[in-house]
């Protein structure tokens, strides 16, 4: 459909109708939006003005159709505003933000529109429903409903009012973050204070540095710089800046986000009340597995009591080997030591560190690795193509077909870290796959974004062992969109639950320790020497290292998330000493004055994960328990893999998590594969 010369707006003429970034401009983009919000009103009053009773599919699959240009639109440029943004984007994003706030609740606060879906809900019993389409009528009732279709008008006012304000935050949020984190340097003019750190990140800073048209070294808070130098660098004092330095990010600087944090969290709770919630994480667990943020906190508490123990001694065991450390002993453990020391541990005890694994984790091998165990699993295979167009020449892009040689989803994979891109890894879409109304299956566009060690002069991309493991948490994600199979867009791939969206990224992550699939990828990239067995067997021991502090860091962010999220936040007038009540709890270090999370902990007040963050260990229960049966069929078995796919990765939001995770499992998940696997627990 050609509406102007703006290729947003018309169809688009590539392969496999991927995105043409070549041709889009940032002057597109106001007059696409504008266009296709017209458009998408155009088709809802389409349906209000229809002269026919309501009916399922004049009413509610006409409007999980509506939107499609919008949709595409909006994938397209807020991808683009977290992977490749600059000053121009960010200030378009400003504009539109609120518009397209605006337009979300003209249509859930349109009296015409909801009369419509009501009157289809309530007669719902006498209609003849597929278990996916009763899973649509509930969700596009609740949509209505849960955002205030049945306020007074003052309050539908109130609530536009609080909608439009909450998605500047945001974005002033998380341009906030990327700002202080773009700000920092460390600059070093020669290698004298450098004792320790690894050549690979040495090289990697000498090119920072020569990129900036300076002489010497430098440091950067993106982490591909930052953890090498925390985990390695012998000088304490340099550590510690830089510590202080991440941790200060967004705080007390030009970039403050305090007064943001505050007025999100109170305006979220603002808003809860208005729908007749007690708090914002009433009204978000309303709608997710675990239902109340009382049943977080009782799922964190289990854990906690269980981890605390654990956590305490590592910690102890830690401060005893800093203390007795032969070559830079510390009376007393700080932040800025607890990856130096803790990688000196490791190394003590298993022999084992990241830059001894680095050589056999290419980051080419470890990329055709996790698409051969997708092969293994679900038959899928990749193949790299040049035609389709990039938004950046760092993008890796992929066809993917199924066994039958039919295509399953077009892949694009961003790996590596610059200036535009937020810091982070995250899956996401440039389109989403359904059934359209000519019964056409329409095919999946998945990306995957990360910032991983980039490659020097003389070295491929090594990457560390968190690094794979991160890959594969986020192609889990991305199959869990390759292999959607929904007739509904609003249904399909990642549009499940929060606290089951995580099931697919990290169960995947398991197979990262197992030898079977280690051998598939994990070569010497000098020698394709295959790494060996006693590096696989260091790899399993050394998993649950420290996997007390490990928990109760995890459980401590979700656990400040509920407390932000969980409560009524209009007294907090301290964003640290609110913060504080929870890490008092759960962190065994001595507190940085200047350091403050929250200003900078874009997941939850930028991302979608506010009063969800428990949702991180939440599935952990789920994917342990989930690869508990791979293992007792084998890691590769097929009738395992395919009763994944077809009763979790196929069926996307379709029905209640726990329906299709117990068709998967044969019984409801139980805590006691996590707390094994941990080592929590004998």
């Amino acid at each position: 459909m050609i509406v102007e010369n703006n290729p947003l707006l018309q169809e688009f003429n590539t392969l496999h109708n991927t995105a043409p970034f070549s041709q889009i401009k940032e002057s597109h983009y106001e007059s696409a939006f504008e266009k296709a919000i017209q458009l998408a009103t155009q088709e809802i009053d389409s349906i209000t003005q229809n002269k026919a009773a309501p009916s399922f599919s004049n009413t509610i699959e006409k409007l999980d159709n509506s939107g499609e240009l919008l949709g595409r639109i909006s994938s397209i440029f807020f991808n683009l505003n977290s992977a490749e943004t600059n000053d121009e984007i960010q200030r378009i994003a400003r504009e539109v933000s609120p518009v397209l706030s605006e337009f979300s609740n003209d249509i859930t606060l349109n009296e015409s529109l909801f009369k419509r879906v009501k009157s289809v809900y309530e007669n719902r019993a006498a209609l003849d429903l597929t278990e996916e389409q009763k899973t649509l009528l509930e969700k596009q009732y609740k949509r209505f409903s849960r955002n205030g279709a049945n306020l007074t008008e003052i309050k539908k006012v109130r609530l536009r009012e609080i909608d439009s304000e909450l998605s500047k935050l945001s974005l002033s949020f998380g341009e906030n973050v990327l700002a202080a984190t773009n700000a920092y340097e460390m600059h070093l003019k020669d290698d004298s204070r450098l004792s320790g750190l690894p050549d690979s990140a040495k090289e990697a800073a000498a090119e920072a540095s020569k990129a900036k048209h300076k002489k010497g070294y430098l440091f950067t808070l993106d982490h591909p710089s930052y953890v090498p130098f925390m985990t390695y660098v012998d000088d304490r004092l340099l550590r510690e800046e830089l510590s202080k330095a991440f941790g200060a990010k967004a705080y007390r600087d030009e970039y403050d986000n305090q007064e943001n944090v505050i007025k999100i969290t109170q305006l979220r709770f603002e808003r809860a009340q208005l729908l007749g919630y007690k708090t914002h994480a009433h009204f978000v667990l309303e709608e997710r597995m675990a239902k109340t943020p009382e049943k977080v906190n009782e799922f964190s508490q289990e854990i906690l009591d269980k981890a605390k123990p654990a956590a305490q001694k590592d910690f102890n065991d830690l401060q005893e080997f800093a203390q007795n450390f032969h070559e830079n002993p510390v009376a007393s453990l700080q932040k800025w030591d607890a990856a130096y020391y803790s990688e000196k541990l490791k190394q003590r005890l298993f022999s084992l560190d990241d830059e001894l694994l680095r050589p056999y984790f290419k980051l080419e091998n470890v990329i055709n690795g996790v698409f051969e165990i997708a092969s293994r699993l679900y038959g899928l295979s990749f193949e790299e193509t040049s035609t389709i167009e990039k938004y950046h020449p760092d993008v890796l892009t992929y066809v993917v077909k199924h066994e039958d040689n039919t295509l399953n989803s077009i892949f694009y994979a961003d790996f590596f870290p610059r200036k535009g891109k937020r810091n982070g890894a995250w899956m996401t879409s440039f389109k989403n796959q359904w059934h359209d109304e000519d019964g056409h299956n329409i095919r999946p566009h998945v990306s995957n974004v990360c910032n991983f060690t980039k490659p020097t002069a003389t070295k491929p991309s090594l990457l560390t062992f968190n690094e794979v493991t991160t890959l594969f948490h986020e192609f889990g994600h991305a199959l869990h969109g390759m292999l959607a199979d929904t007739k509904y867009r609003s249904l399909s791939g990642t549009s499940v639950s929060w606290d089951f969206v995580e099931l697919p990224s990290q169960v995947l992550e398991n197979w990262c320790y197992e030898k079977e699939a280690l051998e598939i990828f994990a070569k010497h990239y000098q020698t394709n020497e295959v790494i060996p067995l006693e590096y696989i067997e260091k790899i399993k021991a050394a998993a649950n290292f420290q996997e007390g502090l490990q928990t109760l860091r995890q459980l401590s962010f979700g656990m400040m998330d509920i407390n932000w999220h969980g409560i009524d936040p209009m007294e907090i007038k301290d964003v640290k000493a609110h913060e504080k009540k929870t890490f008092d709890h759960t962190d065994l270090y001595p507190d940085v004055e200047t350091s403050c999370m929250s200003t900078a902990f874009a997941h939850i007040f930028q991302g979608g994960y506010s009063a969800g963050y428990y949702s991180y260990k939440w599935a952990e229960v789920l994917d342990a328990d989930a690869f508990e049966l791979f293992q007792e069929n084998g890691i590769f078995d097929r009738t395992t893999a395919k009763k994944f796919k077809d009763n979790v990765l196929a069926r996307g939001g379709t029905e209640d998590p726990l329906v299709l995770y117990t068709r998967f499992r044969g019984s409801e998940p139980k805590i006691d594969a996590l707390l094994k696997r941990a080592g929590l627990v004998a």
